[in-house]
């Protein structure tokens, strides 16, 4: 039998599963290689020297004339720019950023490769090997390095791969949608940064009626102190059916850098979607994004949220449900150490009546990390009969780490059953000993009771690769309890 190392292992008894053989423990240890189910996407890039482009008005000018995009999209990006310079940063003194602090991130310090690095090998994905995929992209600091979408469904007139270039190509499908109902470059100086500078990023689109039983996968990397300014969009007309895995890299652990970004899903009228999106950055990364989903009526959504990574992430996740009996589930798994900060806000938007909305956020912590989770169930005065849910779970692996969990609700219908609520706790040291008892070293039995912790999300979560990559991926990072 192969030889397996304490994380497999532990992972291997937590599955009920006698043995984990080589292809297993391969697809979540080699990063020499990137390997997808569609086409194989061996991909190289050498660091040469390229060119910088900072953000500023030249700049964006020069940007702005080598892209050639049609006129409407740049006309919105003119607007969004002449936004982000009417906007001041946030501070500490908006509530939505009381927790945050960056005031050590410097915008001037990045800017936008004109010419990207080559020859740099890539990181190997976590939720796509092993999967037989109807399409993949990959980017490298904001640049499409490869995309590929299986013919079968390009027949089926789906459209998937590298946004910047099928928004040329297919206006008619993108225009009404991009930066429209699911994204305000008005927010906050972030989001209008993004409006102005978005590059790269990745499109889907499923036209009425088509259901795609294979998930498409979409990645992106950044080398040290690179950008990454991907959008994504995704739309599902009535009736469609997808899945959409995503992921995020850096090329090595200790790396910087910066991710600006936009996520836009667009859920037609009884379409059903299922989005996974794994944060998962280097330690020296600046990580802002703003998410946002727009379900019609009857349409169906799984959101999985997953968050490893960054030196600071400030996201901001929105799902607005417009259409009578829209239905979301969002399962929200963060991992915390070092001096990580990862502040994530949430709302449920419901704007219609008997909508249902089911929000589950779990964060582990150690070291000197901190999270920050701040929730809101806002029910308009129409959307009667609604059915809100969301909860916040926080288990304190070290006694410096903290977690700021702040729950809220915004009521203005009176038929409604809304509840939520929040938990933050340490681990039990008889559970500690009862596993030990059982022949699980103190490590192990750590290991086991903090992915025991996330199994209520994992229960949820319907796609087998993910509840794996998410299972393996937390139990290496925990170690020693204190």
């Amino acid at each position: 039998m192969l030889a397996v190392g304490p994380v497999e292992r532990v992972w291997a008894r937590l599955s009920n599963v006698a043995r984990v053989g080589h292809k297993s423990i391969k697809r979540f240890t080699d990063t020499g290689r990137i390997a997808f189910g569609c086409p194989q996407f061996n991909q190289k890039k050498s660091m040469q020297a390229s060119a910088q482009m900072a953000f500023d008005d030249a700049s964006f000018a020069a940007f702005l004339a080598a892209r050639q995009e049609p006129d409407w999209l740049a006309t919105q990006r003119r607007q969004a720019w002449q936004t982000f310079g009417e906007l001041d940063w946030p501070n500490r003194s908006h509530e939505e950023w009381l927790r945050t602090d960056i005031r050590m991130f410097g915008l001037q310090r990045y800017g936008l490769d004109s010419s990207p690095p080559e020859s740099v090998e890539l990181p190997q994905p976590q939720l796509a090997t092993g999967i037989e995929l109807g399409g993949a992209t990959v980017s490298l600091d904001s640049a499409s390095v490869k995309s590929h979408c299986e013919a079968r469904w390009q027949e089926r007139g789906v459209l998937f791969g590298d946004l910047g270039t099928l928004v040329s190509k297919y206006p008619e499908k993108i225009q009404p949608h991009l930066m429209r109902r699911a994204f305000d470059v008005n927010y906050d100086r972030f989001a209008a940064l993004h409006g102005a500078w978005w590059s790269g990023g990745t499109l889907l689109y499923v036209p009425r009626g088509v259901v795609v039983d294979e998930p498409f996968h979409a990645f992106s990397a950044i080398t040290d102190g690179g950008v990454d300014l991907g959008h994504t969009l995704v739309i599902l007309e009535e009736g469609a059916e997808a899945t959409l895995l995503s992921e995020t890299a850096s090329l090595n652990s200790s790396d910087g850098g910066m991710h600006c970004g936009g996520i836009e899903l667009v859920v037609g009228a009884g379409a059903n979607l299922r989005y996974v999106n794994l944060q998962d950055w280097a330690t020296g990364v600046w990580h802002f994004s703003h998410q946002k989903a727009v379900l019609e009526q009857d349409a169906n959504l799984q959101w999985t949220i997953a968050a490893m990574g960054s030196r600071l992430a400030k996201v901001n996740q929105h799902v607005g449900m417009v259409g009578p009996g829209a239905n979301c589930q969002v399962n929200g798994v963060m991992f915390a150490e070092g001096r990580q900060h990862l502040s994530y806000h949430t709302l449920q938007h419901h704007q219609a009546v008997s909508c249902r909305s089911d929000f589950l956020y779990k964060t582990a912590l150690q070291d000197r990390a901190r999270t920050v989770w701040r929730g809101m169930i806002k029910v308009d005065p129409q959307a009667q009969r609604t059915d809100g849910y969301q909860r916040n779970d926080n288990l304190l692996l070290s006694t410096s780490a903290r977690a700021d969990s702040i729950p809220g609700l915004e009521i203005e219908a009176d038929d409604v059953r809304c509840t939520h609520g929040s938990t933050t706790g340490k681990i039990d040291e008889e559970l500690i000993f009862y596993a030990m008892c059982r022949g699980f070293s103190r490590r192990e039995a750590v290991r086991m009771i903090v992915t025991g912790f996330f199994q209520k999300i994992f229960d949820r979560i319907t796609i087998e690769s993910v509840r794996q990559a998410l299972g393996l991926a937390i139990a290496r990072k925990v170690r020693e309890y204190d």
